[in-house]
């Protein structure tokens, strides 16, 4: 901007009326980071759940003026119809519940992340944390339907899961696995407790104090369906191993 004015680009007045909104854009019922990215290294990420198709869209369109990626989690098709009337490259996945839409070119790290699922039932957890890993410049690798009740299927693909950066075990019912993952690999293991299960797991509650009190060590625990949280963490995990690598 300052070399825009410089060079006649723009005038005084108009670069002030941009630096207004330089840190955040206040749109009534929201305000947009738009510094987030500066500060952390990824644009805001819009969490959908309570919020209309309107609210949304205004928030997308306020990160689209300045080229933004846009990642909305806990949405719908019917915001997804919204979006793609701004941009019809916005991808809707409807097991994981999010809209991607990429204005820049996402440029990814060395290693991947391995998301490891215990059921079918733990997909749309599994798919947000894909979703959001992608987003954030992990490559990810996929391994579903792996759980202790079948052990023998996680055997079959510890090659993979021993070659990520990160490990991302999603879980319900009693949460074993991520315990079981962490006692076999020399990597960071984030758990994610899922709602899944019958009445005494409290709709992750068991699972989540099963992953707390894991007795391998290098395990970390997220809230309860937090495939979001966990893949951001793996991530900036992931990222600074690949800054590393590189010196």
């Amino acid at each position: 901007m300052l070399e825009e004015v410089q060079a006649g680009i723009l005038t005084v007045d108009q670069a002030a009326e941009q630096l207004k909104e330089l840190p955040f854009s206040d749109l009534g019922f929201a305000t947009v980071d738009h510094h987030r990215e500066i500060r952390t290294g990824y644009p805001e990420v819009i969490y959908g759940e309570g919020k209309t198709a309107e609210q949304v869209t205004g928030i997308v369109k306020s990160m689209l003026k300045r080229e933004s990626n846009v990642l909305i989690t806990r949405t719908n098709r019917n915001v997804h119809d919204s979006i793609r009337s701004l941009d019809d490259r916005a991808r809707f996945n409807p097991v994981a519940k999010t809209i991607a839409l990429c204005r820049r070119k996402i440029t990814f790290s060395d290693g991947y992340v391995a998301i490891v699922a215990a059921g079918t039932s733990d997909l749309p957890v599994a798919e947000e944390a894909f979703e959001t890993a992608r987003m954030m410049g992990s490559r990810v690798e996929m391994v579903m339907d792996v759980g202790v009740a079948g052990i023998h299927r996680l055997f079959a693909k510890m090659d993979v899961i021993r070659k990520a950066k990160v490990v991302i075990v999603v879980a319900g019912m009693e949460g074993a696995l991520a315990s079981v993952v962490g006692g076999l690999v020399d990597k960071p293991v984030i758990a994610v407790p899922t709602s899944v299960g019958y009445g005494t797991g409290f709709g992750g509650v068991a699972a989540l104090l099963t992953m707390l009190n894991s007795c391998a060590s290098g395990v970390t625990v997220v809230n309860i369906d937090n495939g979001f949280g966990a893949a951001y963490s793996a991530s900036l995990i992931n990222r600074i191993s690949s800054e590393k690598a590189h010196g």
